[in-house]
């Protein structure tokens, strides 16, 4: 269902409107993101980016490091046309890869970033990509992942997905529209709570785990391979 809206080249024409609505500080997220990979990432650094569609976070990475190169990862062709085009004159500092984590060359990468993608995945799918991005670092590499995770006991689940739609549609959000988004990540998405996403993260072979970021339904994790 989700992959199928992501190539969907009419409804990707705003996407950048929708972060913007569902995640709170979501820009704020990708400059924490940059100046996080920077604390470990050599100036020259080959960046992994997975779920790269869109190239919000490229854009930011890309301007705040001009020595980084990039390697985006993204199963919908559609939107890694779209991420061409957000990065401008920067966009061939990046070389974009239409499929999943299995595509991506075998680096070894500096550092790694993985935003509002693995909640996508159930927790098996989840272990195995974060541990094939492992595979694909260099020890000490920096890894930054940010989705969607809260509580799944009731009633917070329930209460935390309302406050997830009442941020957006105060952000500006079709109301309908809003309820529908809401229905469907309640319904479709693999969402696991905060403790068992960091289980995940180490289960993989990622150590030094942090949470950096958590606003509603959401959080971030910076972590080393």
């Amino acid at each position: 269902m989700f992959l199928e809206m992501f190539s969907d080249r009419e409804r990707i024409a705003h996407y950048a409107d929708g972060p913007r609505r569902f995640t709170p500080g979501i820009d704020a997220v990708h400059r924490m993101t940059a100046l996080l990979l920077s604390e470990h990432a050599p100036a020259d650094a080959h960046v992994l980016v997975l779920g790269a569609g869109g190239g919000l976070e490229l854009k930011v990475l890309a301007q705040a490091q001009a020595g980084w190169h990039f390697t985006g990862v993204d199963p919908a062709g559609p939107m890694l046309d779209l991420a061409r085009e957000t990065m401008g004159e920067d966009a061939d500092r990046a070389d974009l890869i239409e499929g999943y984590i299995d595509a991506a060359p075998a680096g070894p990468f500096d550092a790694a970033t993985c935003l509002l993608t693995l909640h996508f995945l159930d927790r098996n799918e989840r272990v195995r990509t974060l541990s094939e991005m492992h595979r694909r670092m260099k020890p000490g590499a920096p890894l930054v992942v940010v989705h969607s995770s809260f509580p799944q006991n009731e009633p917070f689940r329930t209460r935390w997905l309302a406050r997830y739609a009442a941020y957006a549609v105060a952000s500006g959000a079709d109301p309908a529209q809003t309820e529908q988004a809401r229905v469907a990540v309640g319904a479709s998405l693999a969402l696991l709570t905060p403790e068992e996403d960091e289980t995940c993260l180490r289960d993989a072979g990622f150590k030094d785990v942090e949470l950096f970021y958590a606003a509603f339904t959401w959080r971030g994790w910076v972590s080393r391979a």
